[in-house]
Parts: structure tokens; C-alpha cells; sequence
């Protein structure tokens, strides 16, 4: 079991670091971004849901008994 926990965040190690680099996450167009004067809002709900969605694949693929 915790063999198969090492690779299942070091999978998801990987892709995040993939997509950070690649600039995906932040940028996609359900990313909301409000500026005004001083004040900065950031809410990435796009990414969000995007990285619930590979993590809820992955963690059924590697913990499926």
C-alpha cells in the first residue's frame, strides 16, 4: 500500500510540474483575475476543477482494490 502511495504522488508530481511549467495552470479561461487600482483578485476556478478531476482519475485507477 505504501508502495503504490510513492508512485501515485510522484505521478502527480510530475504532471504538476508539467503544468506549471507549461503555463497551463492560471491561464485557462475559467481563471478569474480582477484588478483595480491596489487590489488584486485571483480565483483559479478553472485549474481548480481541472487538477479535482486528475487527481480523482488517478486516485481510482492506484487505489482500486
Amino acid at each position: 500500500m505504501t508502495g503504490r502511495f510513492l508512485i501515485l504522488m510522484g505521478i502527480v508530481l510530475i504532471i504538476a510540474g508539467l503544468l506549471v511549467n507549461a503555463k497551463i495552470l492560471g491561464r485557462l479561461p475559467g481563471d478569474f483575475e480582477y484588478h483595480r487600482g491596489n487590489f488584486h483578485f485571483y480565483f483559479p476556478l478553472a485549474s481548480s476543477i481541472l487538477i479535482s478531476i486528475l487527481l480523482t482519475v488517478l486516485l481510482t485507477i492506484f487505489l482500486r482494490k
